[in-house]
């Protein structure tokens, strides 16, 4: 099976981990077939987790690799990082103001994005669906990136099992993503079935921007370390306008901090010990 799957190209790697992440987000969303309610505390821990695994690898599995790989080519090589991540970020921003959503634990007043009647059922999941682009994008880039870079010192800049310890990563922390819609759909009155289809659907996202962006990186090879940082910058705004934010509304912060921590320490022992 590994050996298959290695001798497979970027492209269709980058669809089978994005479809894994897809999976651990439905297996999350199915936690609704065995509970009604998740205890705040938990949930707040859960969200944390999920920051604390976004932020460890938008540096060690794209910010770093992406410098490296500018530092062979260029004098300069913070140049295309600081490019590329703030490039991400005003990406996210743009979709922020444009598509019409509501995060966790908010009232339908304060959606977000264009005026529209659409549900708050709706919207909820629209904010995981934002959400999880950058992610579906971020292992793409990283499969793509693993056969366009060259080595630098006879080192690879970028390693298949560097990518699949991002989409690990990835995979683990989508699991509370899948509850935090599934379950609040069911406690608003949507029957079992109807908010796993829901939650399951947020991840979606992810096997279509995998594609895009592994297919992109090997088209456009000189792009690479800029689309390695605009991943990561895509990925820290979601950490800090909507993660962080949510797992404070109920002041559980020692929990909500701890998680994070965790999920940055698991986040970066997958990818130095696999990468």
């Amino acid at each position: 099976m590994i050996s298959w799957f290695i001798d497979q190209d970027p492209v269709k790697q980058a669809l089978l981990a994005t479809l894994f992440t897809w999976g651990v987000t439905a297996l999350g969303a199915s936690m609704v077939f065995f509970f009604k309610r998740i205890n705040r505390k938990v949930m707040d821990g859960m969200l944390g987790f999920a920051a604390g695994v976004m932020i460890a690898a938008s540096f060690w599995s794209l910010l770093n690799p992406a410098i490296e790989m500018a530092r062979a080519t260029s004098d300069y090589p913070w140049v295309p990082a600081v490019i590329g991540f703030l490039g991400g970020g005003a990406f996210l921003w743009t979709a922020d103001q444009l598509l019409p959503h509501l995060h966790l634990g908010f009232p339908r007043e304060e959606a977000e994005g264009v005026p529209t009647t659409w549900r708050r059922s709706v919207l909820l999941v629209m904010a995981i669906t934002l959400h999880n682009i950058p992610e579906g994008l971020a292992v793409g880039v990283a499969f793509g990136a693993v056969a366009v870079s060259a080595p630098i010192d006879g080192v690879p800049a970028a390693t298949l099992a560097g990518a699949v310890a991002l989409a690990i990563g990835i995979g683990i922390q989508n699991f509370p993503e899948g509850a935090a819609v599934s379950v609040p759909l069911r406690r608003e009155g949507f029957s079992r079935r109807k908010s796993f289809l829901y939650g399951q659907a947020s991840g979606i996202v992810e096997p279509i921007a995998g594609v895009i962006g592994a297919a992109a990186v090997l088209m456009m090879q000189p792009i690479l370390p800029y689309a390695l940082s605009f991943a990561a910058g895509a990925m820290i705004y979601v950490v800090v306008e909507e993660l962080i934010p949510e797992s404070q509304l109920q002041k559980n912060t020692d929990i909500a901090t701890i998680g994070a921590m965790l999920g940055f320490a698991v986040m970066m022992t997958l990818d130095v010990a696999l990468g």
